[in-house]
C-alpha cells in the first residue's frame, strides 16, 4: 500500500503495460485455443468473464494512479497527457466491448503504452521536491 501512495507512477505504468499486454495476448490465446480444439463439437470462442473484464480492473487501478500522480507532478502537460491518454483508452475499451465502431486494435495499444510512458516520464522528471511546487 505504501508503494501506491508514494510512487503511483510505478503502479500506473505497470497497470497500463499489463493492460496492453492483456490486449495483445487475448487474440493469441483464442487462436491457440481454436487450433488446439480442432474438433467441431468443442468450438467455444467465448473468453471467461473475468478475462474479458480484466481491462476494466486495469482502468480502475490506472485512474487512482493518475489521480495520485497528477497531485505530485510539476508538469501540467504531463497531467493533461495522463488524463487524456486514460480517457482515450477508456473510450477505446468501451467501444470494443460495445462494438460501436470498428477501430484498429493498434489504437488501444498506443493509448495504453502512451499512458505507461507518461507515468515513467513523470516519475523520472516531473516530481515535486516540496509542498509548494505542486500547489500552483
Amino acid at each position: 500500500m505504501k508503494l501506491s501512495i508514494q510512487k503511483p507512477d510505478i503502479i500506473g505504468a505497470v497497470s497500463s503495460s499489463l493492460c496492453a499486454i492483456h490486449c495483445l495476448v487475448t487474440p493469441i490465446l483464442f487462436a491457440a485455443q481454436s487450433y488446439a480444439l480442432n474438433d467441431h463439437h468443442h468450438h467455444h470462442h467465448e473468453s471467461p468473464i473475468w478475462w474479458s473484464n480484466l481491462d476494466f480492473l486495469f482502468l480502475v487501478i490506472s485512474v487512482f494512479a493518475i489521480y495520485r500522480s497528477s497531485k505530485n507532478s510539476s508538469n501540467k502537460y504531463i497531467k493533461i497527457g495522463l488524463w487524456s491518454s486514460w480517457s482515450i483508452l477508456f473510450l477505446l475499451i468501451l467501444n470494443e466491448k460495445n462494438e460501436l465502431l470498428h477501430l484498429p486494435e493498434i489504437l488501444t495499444y498506443i493509448a495504453a503504452f502512451t499512458l505507461a510512458f507518461l507515468h515513467i516520464y513523470n516519475l523520472n522528471y516531473c516530481q515535486c521536491n516540496d509542498e509548494d511546487c505542486c500547489s500552483s
